[in-house]
């Protein structure tokens, strides 16, 4: 049987860095739009965004069509060699919407319906919605399928709306039935023996509102994993319209990252193109090491080439204090996400808006003109990448070490009578992967029931919750040669949220060499757990160790005294605390060489990051003073077309692109 061949980025990249953003034209005159095209064909750009917040001026009153100002802007775009991202308008529905039919607005877990004025005001359960979002999705099609123009769709925007009401909670006992067929299969997972909550009839099923005390966990988990899997019916009805009207044209949706509400491991499977909007804090000192997590991620859930959606070009509006991008932070980030994958380089938004909640949201083209910094080194990155285009659109290279990641764990474990509110799943997530940044260790994310034979190292910040197929599926990788390192909290829960005999799966206890696990002790914010080599932060345990295993490091003083702190068994590691960035920096990169894993460069110093995309040798300097950079052997530097040998000297925030 042939396989459908589906369409990817190269289909709308063809050979080029996409470089562009967001166009809202419709806030401007259109005597604007000109202007607009003149300085995106001087910047290098070749890709715009229209019409994600659309919908009301394309549908004024139900039913009506506005076409005219669209076809004008989608010739406008083609003429002067511009594609476009057509977007479906359908995260902001029109004001009429919500005053006709108030069933397409969402309620809050308090009761509260959440009104138009802002944007995602929408019920992802309320059929009336998903009928117009259907019917204006099928009339873009059908009008621009075809036009020369339209070089990728882009479903919605930023999926986000979590939905309590009465629609949604009929579609939530749809998805229970479908889930578990019998209300004694519910019971039992739910495990509603406690506190009296058994139910009866699956009238008596409800969202999971507002209760007088901690609600059912596994009850909110599954209204997770539901809201997750109804945004995704929204997004597949959409792009299943624009696939069949324009079935060699790629389709995509863009993530927030790491965003707790959508499990984007079985989004990606969706999406042709795997897209992000990427917003690290220019004051944040580990504002590079977010952006290299968020593009690792995003790269391994597109398995290749992906597309940064947006980023801001200098301040947002959002922040308590919304602090500007100094000079070359922009290019230096933005080379960052090409270095990790990116083959489309984007903005939200061209121009910088006027009026409206983002008027203090930067644009590529800032309040200040043409003539201001923002568009100025808007210029100059894009002639850059042009400059380095064909050297780099379509290649992908993996890498030695994996961070499992699952959002159904995350879920699992972030439940109101957890044992420590200090322990924040994504801030876990975090340091694991700092360390393994800070090492010059580049990074790919995996699933933990995905293929992991191809990596040397696989590491765990944390798994609360693990099917048993995930289990086996690491017992396999280390049967088969692999190294594996888990951080504490793991394996404790099964899907159910359902705690394993022994406080965590026995199998696992058994490869990390730990006979009983007779407490967790969670620390206090500031304190600390001393060990023999180092400081652990956030946790610790009461565990015995198996004959057969090591104790790398021990705690200290204290309850816990000469119990292990780092355990070993073969090649299976496991720490109960979280060592203070630097230990386990030290740690996770001894381990790695220990397997085989080195980093591209020897010797590099602070703040330069080095990673290799092809044949080509990304050098990123996050530091605001000259260094240098051992290189050896002869290279030629893409952006400055010259020669280097040996080493090279980067000035502050300095970016080379190396081919030897």
């Amino acid at each position: 049987m042939a396989v459908e061949k589906r369409p990817h980025l190269g289909d709308a990249t063809r050979g080029r860095i996409l470089y562009g953003g967001d166009y809202n034209p419709e806030q401007w005159p259109e005597e604007t739009w000109p202007e607009d095209v003149r300085l995106m064909r001087a910047a290098g750009v070749n890709s715009v965004t229209l019409g994600v917040f659309s919908w009301a001026k394309l549908e004024p009153r139900p039913g009506e069509r506005d076409f005219g100002w669209l076809d004008r802007l989608m010739d406008l775009m083609h003429d002067n060699g511009i594609g476009v991202v057509l977007a479906t308008p359908t995260s902001s529905p029109p004001p009429w919407m919500g005053h006709l039919h108030p069933d397409t607005l969402p309620v809050t877990e308090d009761g509260r319906t959440e009104y138009w004025g802002g944007r995602q005001h929408f019920s992802h359960s309320s059929a009336t919605y998903r009928r117009y979002a259907a019917a204006i999705t099928e009339d873009l099609a059908a009008r621009y399928g075809g036009h020369p123009a339209l070089t990728m769709w882009h479903i919605n925007n930023e999926y986000c709306t979590y939905d309590w009401s009465d629609e949604a909670a009929a579609r939530f006992r749809t998805w229970l039935q479908d889930r578990y067929g019998s209300l004694d299969a519910l019971n039992s997972a739910w495990g509603t023996a406690f506190w009296s909550q058994g139910y009866g009839d699956w009238a008596e099923v409800h969202t999971p509102r507002n209760a007088h005390y901690m609600k059912n966990p596994s009850q909110v988990l599954d209204f997770k994993r539901f809201t997750s899997d109804m945004l995704l019916e929204c997004y597949l009805a959409e792009r299943d319209i624009v696939r069949l009207a324009t079935p060699h044209t790629p389709v995509t949706s863009n993530f927030m990252p790491l965003w707790v509400g959508q499990d984007a491991w079985r989004w990606a499977e969706e999406e042709d193109v795997v897209s992000v909007d990427l917003y690290p804090d220019p004051r944040d000192p580990l504002g590079a090491q977010q952006g290299a997590l968020v593009q690792d991620m995003t790269r391994s859930q597109a398995r290749g080439p992906w597309m940064l959606m947006e980023q801001a070009a200098g301040p947002v509006n959002w922040r308590g204090v919304n602090h500007p991008k100094p000079h070359g932070l922009n290019r230096l980030w933005s080379l960052q996400a090409v270095a990790r994958g990116a083959d489309a380089v984007c903005y939200f938004q061209w121009r910088q808006s006027r009026q409206g909640a983002e008027k203090f949201h930067s644009g590529m083209v800032s309040h200040a003109g043409e003539e201001g910094r923002t568009y100025q080194e808007i210029k100059r990155l894009g002639a850059e990448l042009a400059a380095i285009s064909g050297q780099v659109t379509g290649r992908h290279t993996a890498h030695d070490v994996a961070v499992l990641h699952d959002w159904h764990a995350w879920w699992a474990g972030a439940q109101d009578g957890r044992l420590s509110n200090q322990v924040d799943y994504p801030d876990v997530l975090k340091a694991w992967h700092r360390a393994l940044w800070e090492a010059h260790l580049t990074t790919d994310f995996a699933h933990p029931e995905h293929d992991l034979t191809a990596y040397k190292v696989v590491v765990v910040p944390q798994l609360y919750a693990l099917t048993d197929a995930a289990i086996d599926n690491l017992l396999a990788y280390v049967r088969q040669g692999g190294t594996l390192v888990s951080g504490f909290l793991t394996g404790v829960a099964d899907e159910d949220d359902r705690v394993r005999p022994g406080g965590m799966d026995t199998r696992l206890r058994e490869l990390f060499g730990i006979r009983t696990l007779h407490e967790w002790w969670p620390l206090d914010a500031g304190e600390y757990a001393d060990c023999d080599t180092f400081r652990g932060t956030l946790w610790s345990e009461e565990i015995d160790k198996t004959e057969d295993a090591a104790a790398e490091a021990s705690y200290k003083g204290g309850e816990l005294d000469g119990l292990p702190a780092v355990l070993r068994r073969g090649r299976a590691w496991y720490l109960s605390t979280l060592p203070e960035p630097g230990a386990l920096r030290e740690l996770l990169a001894g381990i790695a060489t220990g397997a085989g894993a080195r980093p591209v460069l020897d010797g590099l110093p602070d703040q330069v990051e080095a990673v290799r995309r092809g044949d080509l040798l990304f050098l990123l300097h996050h530091g605001r003073e000259p260094v240098t950079v051992p290189v050896p052997g002869t290279h030629h530097d893409l952006l400055t077309g010259t020669a280097v040998t040996d080493r090279l000297t980067l000035d502050r925030y300095g970016v080379a692109v190396l081919r030897t």
